[in-house]
């Protein structure tokens, strides 16, 4: 009896507390509704739609009328075989982008932190934060105009100096590393907007105490900067391995072409031609659901390790 009232009593305790923070925080939590409604509608509602992927889908039969067909789509997908070298160009992409993409940002923000010149300074953010501005469509256009053949300033470049003119855009070795170097350049400066606001957060008198224990700048930069900023790069790095078998559709559909598919051919454009020119809906459906889990997976993984070694995490 004692340990009904108990529970009893918990119970109301806990509502209380639930009612006595909305009470206080009311406002906030109404500033908070419409993101609550645009994920509702946006995010959770088109979940309906991944029953698609074991159904045979026909316009004509709507959803609910079109014939299911279990697992059917999925067996075509891990038995076809240019699935397989698909993934493997996302995965691809994916840690190039990793290991040369997400340090620009930081290193970009390291350099800008250390400049003293505040209109210097504001020149230089203005100039590396302008591509992010521009659309695939535009700076994608720019850099195939600058790696064009004929009259690209790269490949003018290499004939004044006797060298041979490259075919960037339709050779596969070249492909990849174009795609990347692209990104830095349009991205970076728009990434380190985060880490420069972390960068700002660190106190000033660490790098007063430590100048005057007679640290140089790499020492500030190993035992102040660095570990200022290691908790945000943790949180961006394990949503960035959430996303290994995403990769830009809008980058890759702008820049690559028929003859470089064998390396060029990610999930997203892959899902593009089959899914919206071919109208296969139902197997677009099922890769998307496959990339859903397997992201699902990683990204929960990527959390488990950063709490395991470190002590910061999404959750």
């Amino acid at each position: 009896m004692k340990a009904i009232t108990s529970a009893a009593s918990t119970k109301k305790s806990r509502l209380a507390a639930i009612w006595s923070a909305w009470s206080k925080y009311k406002y906030l939590y109404l500033l908070m509704l419409p993101g609550f409604i645009w994920y509702l509608i946006y995010k959770y509602l088109p979940m309906y739609g991944l029953i698609i992927a074991f159904k045979n889908f026909n316009f004509a039969k709507g959803i609910w009328g079109s014939p299911w067909v279990g697992l059917a789509h999925f067996e075509f997908l891990f038995s076809y075989p240019d699935f397989y070298r698909i993934v493997k160009n996302t995965i691809m992409m994916n840690v190039y982008e990793l290991l040369f993409s997400f340090p620009a940002p930081i290193i970009l923000a390291l350099l800008l932190n250390e400049l003293k010149n505040i209109v210097f300074k504001r020149w230089i953010q203005t100039i590396v934060y302008f591509p992010h501005f521009l659309s695939w469509v535009v700076f994608g256009g720019i850099v195939i105009q600058l790696l064009s053949p004929n009259e690209g300033l790269v490949n003018q470049i290499r004939t004044a100096f006797g060298l041979d003119t490259i075919h960037f855009m339709v050779m596969s070795d070249y492909f990849r590393p174009t795609i990347i170097t692209s990104l830095i350049l349009k991205e970076s400066g728009w990434g380190a907007i985060i880490y420069l606001a972390a960068l700002s957060s660190i106190d000033p008198e660490q790098y007063e105490a430590a100048t005057i224990d007679g640290a140089n700048r790499w020492h500030k930069l190993l035992h102040i900067t660095i570990p200022g900023i290691r908790n945000t790069i943790i949180l961006l790095l394990i949503l960035k391995i959430g996303t290994m078998l995403d990769y830009g559709f809008e980058q890759i559909y702008v820049m690559y072409n028929p003859s470089v598919y064998d390396v060029g051919d990610v999930l997203s454009t892959y899902i593009y031609r089959i899914g919206l020119q071919d109208a296969r809906f139902s197997l677009t459906t099922a890769i998307g659901l496959f990339q859903s889990v397997i992201g699902f997976v990683l990204i929960w993984s990527a959390n488990r390790v950063a709490r395991r070694f470190s002590d910061n995490s999404l959750w």
